[in-house]
């Protein structure tokens, strides 16, 4: 048995023999109680209603402060075919913008640049600044689509701006959301900019990342996936929910049977 418990390398194997001793030491040791004084088969009833009840309540919890049993997390998702977008005639292409955008002949890759950041705010898409939390979120997210489709290796390029429509809910009464369950689209688009290489010396700190201004800025077009993290518990407090109830009601009804049966007239025994 010691040798049994002390596995530490097989961490599915240990969970399991901690799920098992817990459920027979903490659900067991309540039916042993319950059993020598209500009987096995009531004794087990009452614990199982117990348990449920437990569940529906922790259910309840892990779903309105979204912890416990828990989903996937939010995330920024790529759009399938329209991700990385190495030029300013692709954001038309892949359904950012409404119309092309107009860039003269021989702009340089900063004033293509603000040409197109104009043309963002034009079709109402607003811009995130570096200070907010959702700016390193997108970039971060970005970063990961740039390196797997190999546009840049890590440390190769900085994400400049951040551009961001959609993600509306509804229905709205005034500033009161908490029956906001749908959602409008959510999308954002990194500008991504190249920079220049760097030489390192051993001994002596990196040089500070300077942008290649020679480069055509690149753009990770994502849409928001607003992830699965109370599902899990809205479907345990469901499932909870019914078991406690339908035990509550076998326990009911078998209360009414026992007092129905105890209150009726005595049959004299036929010899």
């Amino acid at each position: 048995m010691t040798g049994l418990l002390a596995i530490g390398w097989m961490p599915e194997l240990r969970g399991i023999l901690i799920v098992i001793i817990a459920v027979v030491t903490l659900c067991g040791s309540i039916y042993l109680i319950l059993g020598t004084n209500l009987g096995a088969r009531l004794g087990f009833l009452v614990t199982l209603a117990g348990l449920a009840g437990w569940m529906f309540l922790m259910g309840i919890i892990w779903a309105v402060y979204g912890i416990g049993l828990r989903g996937l997390e939010p995330s920024w998702d790529a759009v399938p075919g329209s991700t990385v977008l190495q030029d300013t005639n692709a954001l038309y292409n892949a359904g950012v913008f409404e119309s092309p955008v107009e860039v003269p002949e021989g702009a340089t890759p900063a004033e293509s640049s603000a040409i197109v950041a104009e043309e963002f705010l034009t079709e109402g898409w607003t811009t995130i600044s570096e200070e907010e939390p959702s700016f390193g979120q997108a970039a971060s997210a970005a970063g990961v689509f740039l390196e797997e489709t190999g546009a840049f290796a890590a440390g190769e390029f900085q994400a400049v701006s951040v551009f961001d429509t959609g993600g509306a809910r509804f229905p709205m009464i005034g500033d009161f959301d908490l029956l906001a369950f749908w959602h409008e689209p959510h999308y954002v688009v990194v500008e991504v900019a190249a920079l220049e290489p760097t030489r390192t010396e051993p001994g002596r700190a990196p040089a500070a990342a300077v942008i290649d201004e020679t480069r055509q800025r690149q753009y990770v077009y994502m849409v928001r996936n607003l992830g699965t993290r109370r599902q899990p518990a809205f479907v345990l407090t469901i499932g909870a929910g019914l078991i406690f109830f339908t035990l509550c009601w076998l326990l009911h009804r078998r209360e009414r049977l026992l007092t129905s049966n105890r209150s009726a007239a005595a049959v004299p025994a036929t010899t």
